[in-house]
């Protein structure tokens, strides 16, 4: 099984590390970090990056997709035409296409959510309408093939619930042991209805824009 996590300049690395750290491990996999260009593309912090080895045109038919959000390179991954066009490519191929935070909204852009419920970063809810999508706050929210996580650290979560479906839940559960994924937060406020408003306009005043997140 091939598993194509998808970076683009200006991406979130939790986005990405969070599920490959989970899917990589199932046994059988081939994962595989792909771009429209090789080397090292940055992180949206700007001061870390992820060496990669295949452009798009070197997987042409993966079974999995993983497309990251980014603090500051989600819109401009949403006119990429090159990473937009080959999710619409493969699509038809796939067995799971995925997305972390932000990343819906570039499947949004590639056409693949348009009539569905899905989630996002919740900064970001206002902008699935523009994409023909509905908002939800859940973690992970599958439709059919189409999966998609909230904000970051709910990459995780939906790399662990697609490996129960892929390797069954006693293989998930030892893959979750295994990173010792065991939240515990310090804080209760870690959703909109946990932190409420004083902190919601915090964040929002902390972005750019919701489609930026």
């Amino acid at each position: 099984m091939q598993i194509a996590f998808v970076l683009y300049e200006g991406f979130t690395s939790l986005d990405i590390i969070g599920p490959y750290e989970v899917l990589k491990h199932m046994p059988g996999v081939d994962a595989v970090f792909v771009a429209d260009k090789t080397g090292f593309i940055m992180t949206d912090t700007g001061e870390t990056g992820f060496k990669v080895d295949h452009t798009f045109a070197d997987v042409p038919q993966p079974d999995v997709v993983v497309v990251p959000g980014g603090l500051t390179g989600t819109q401009a991954a949403m006119q990429n035409d090159a990473l937009v066009g080959w999710l619409k490519v493969v699509y038809p191929g796939v067995t799971y296409m995925t997305s972390v935070c932000t990343g819906s909204l570039i499947l949004g852009a590639a056409g693949l959510i348009d009539g569905l419920t899905v989630t996002t970063h919740w900064t970001a809810a206002d902008t699935l309408p523009e994409l023909g999508a509905k908002y939800t706050a859940e973690r992970v929210v599958v439709n059919g093939n189409i999966w998609t996580a909230a904000g970051v650290s709910a990459g995780i979560d939906m790399g662990l619930t697609l490996a129960g479906k892929i390797v069954g839940e006693d293989m998930a559960k030892a893959l979750q042991l295994a990173i010792e994924y065991d939240p515990q937060p310090p804080f209760e406020a870690g959703s909109p209805a946990k932190a409420g408003p004083e902190l919601m306009a915090l964040v929002q005043a902390t972005f750019e824009g919701p489609a930026e997140v």
